[in-house]
C-alpha cells in the first residue's frame, strides 16, 4: 500500500518528532501577532495587482524604453561634454565640443544638406501620398486599387540599402537605365550624382518614392473614415471634385496629416542609409547630412565626445520641429 501525503507528513522521524509541511511549520514557528500582519501585506498586494493592472503590464515595456532609450539618451547627453574615443576614458572638456561644431567644414554643409532634403522631400510625399489615396478612394477601389496600392507599397518593405544600391546603377552615368531613355528621345546623359547641384535632388527623389506607398496606407484608411454622407451633401450644393478635396478631405485628415508630416520630418532628420549607398556623401559635401557626419566623426575620426555632441544637437532639433508642428496644427485645428 503506497503511502499517502497525510501519511507522509505525519510520520515520527528518528527523534520522534513530527515532520510537519512547510506551511505548518512556518504557521507554528512564527508568532499570530506576526502571521496575521504578514497575511494582511499579502491581501494588500493582492489589491494593488488588481487595482493596477494595466500599470503593472505596461511596466515591462517601459523598462526597456528606459533601457534603450532614455538611458542611452543621457549617456549621450553626458559624452557630449567629454573627449571620448573609445580607447580612452572620456574626459571632462566642458562645452568645447559644441563650441568646435561652429568651425567645422563638414557641420554647417550637414545641417544644410539635411534641411534641404526635409523641405523637398517631406511636402511633396505628403501631397503625393495624399492625392493619390484620395483618386484610389473615389475612383479605383476594386482590383485596380488592391494593385496599385501593392505596387507602391513593394519599396515600403524594401531594405534602403536594395534601394539605394538598385537606384546608383540605375541613375549611373554610363549603362544606367534613365540614361538611356533620356538617349532614346535626344537628351544627353545626365550625371544624377556626380553633379553638385543634382546629387542631393536625385536623392531625395529616391526617398519620396520610396516612402509615398507607406503614407498613402495611412491616408487611405483614414479617407475610409470620412462620411460619404458630406461628399453626398456636397455633390448636391453643386460642388466640384476639387472642392470636395479642398473643404471636406483635407480637412478631415488633419490629424493624419500631422501624423505623416511629423513621420517625415523626423525621417529625413535621420537619413544616412540611402544617402551612404548612393553618393557616400559626396561629391564633396554635396550630400552629407547630419547622421552621416556624426558617422565619419564617430566611427571613422574616433571622436566619439564629439559625434555625442553633433548627435544631441540633432536630437534637439528634431524635438524643437516636433513641437513647433504640434503648435501649428493644434492652431489650425482650434480656428
Amino acid at each position: 500500500m503506497r503511502p499517502t501525503m497525510r501519511t507522509i507528513r505525519c510520520h515520527r522521524t528518528s527523534k520522534g518528532r513530527k515532520n510537519l509541511g512547510v506551511a505548518e511549520t512556518f504557521a507554528e514557528n512564527v508568532p499570530r501577532h506576526l502571521f496575521r500582519k504578514g497575511i494582511i501585506r499579502l491581501k494588500a498586494i493582492s489589491e494593488f495587482i488588481k487595482k493596477n493592472n494595466g500599470f503593472l503590464y505596461v511596466l515591462p515595456s517601459f523598462l526597456l524604453l528606459v533601457l534603450f532609450s532614455l538611458l542611452p539618451l543621457c549617456m549621450t547627453g553626458y559624452f557630449s561634454f567629454t573627449e571620448y574615443s573609445v580607447l580612452k576614458p572620456p574626459v571632462w572638456i566642458g562645452l568645447d565640443n559644441y563650441k568646435s561644431m561652429a568651425g567645422d567644414p563638414f557641420f554647417r554643409p550637414a545641417i544644410r544638406n539635411t534641411v534641404i532634403y526635409t523641405l523637398v522631400t517631406v511636402p511633396v510625399q505628403t501631397v503625393l501620398s495624399l492625392v493619390i489615396a484620395n483618386l484610389l478612394a473615389s475612383r479605383f477601389r476594386g482590383r485596380v486599387g488592391n494593385f496599385f496600392k501593392s505596387a507602391l507599397f513593394i519599396p515600403v518593405i524594401s531594405s534602403m540599402v536594395l534601394v539605394g544600391t538598385v537606384w546608383k546603377f540605375m541613375l549611373a552615368t554610363e549603362g544606367g537605365i534613365i540614361n538611356n531613355i533620356l538617349g532614346l528621345v535626344g537628351i544627353g546623359k545626365v550625371n544624377w550624382l556626380g553633379r553638385y547641384n543634382l546629387a542631393l535632388i536625385s536623392v531625395s527623389i529616391v526617398a519620396i518614392w520610396k516612402n509615398v506607398g507607406y503614407f498613402l496606407v495611412i491616408y487611405y484608411a483614414g479617407l475610409m473614415d470620412v462620411p460619404k454622407s458630406l461628399y453626398e451633401a456636397a455633390k448636391v450644393d453643386g460642388a466640384s471634385p476639387l472642392q470636395q478635396f479642398l473643404y471636406i478631405t483635407v480637412p478631415a485628415l488633419k490629424p493624419i496629416t500631422y501624423l505623416v508630416i511629423t513621420l517625415g520630418t523626423i525621417w529625413s532628420f535621420q537619413v544616412f542609409d540611402l544617402v551612404y549607398t548612393m553618393t557616400g556623401g559626396g561629391p564633396g559635401t554635396a550630400t552629407i547630412t547630419m547622421v552621416m557626419s556624426i558617422y565619419q566623426s564617430g566611427f571613422k575620426q574616433y571622436k566619439m565626445g564629439y559625434a555625442s555632441a553633433m548627435a544631441f544637437v540633432l536630437f534637439l532639433i528634431v524635438i524643437i520641429i516636433s513641437i513647433l508642428q504640434k503648435k501649428v496644427f493644434s492652431g489650425k485645428g482650434g480656428e
